[in-house]
């Protein structure tokens, strides 16, 4: 906008002038609140996550520990160490 303005002979602006005026300072106000929200936003959506993240890789972690344990349940049991002992014998087996 540029700034050349109306004056009247009384030395206010004019009418177009006050409200350029008015336009200018409601256009500093809507940046300055979008200013804010933008950085409000950017701290709501950010630090959050860091936690998340973490709060995750802790759940995958138990996950897994869980998982490993029922696996080596499994793998001790009578029923597989047969299994595979006859696996073997079979593949070592010639003829």
């Amino acid at each position: 906008m540029n700034d050349a303005m109306s004056i009247n002979v009384d030395g206010s602006p004019g009418l177009m002038g006050r409200v350029g005026q008015k336009l200018c300072a409601a256009k500093e106000r809507a940046n300055k609140a979008v200013c804010l929200l933008d950085a409000r936003m950017r701290l709501l959506t950010t630090e959050p996550e860091k936690g998340a993240v973490t709060a995750e890789y802790a759940v995958v972690l138990v996950a897994a520990t869980a998982f490993a344990a029922v696996l080596i349940a499994i793998v001790k049991s009578d029923v597989v160490k047969t299994l595979l002992t006859g696996l073997i014998k079979k593949a070592l087996s010639v003829g």
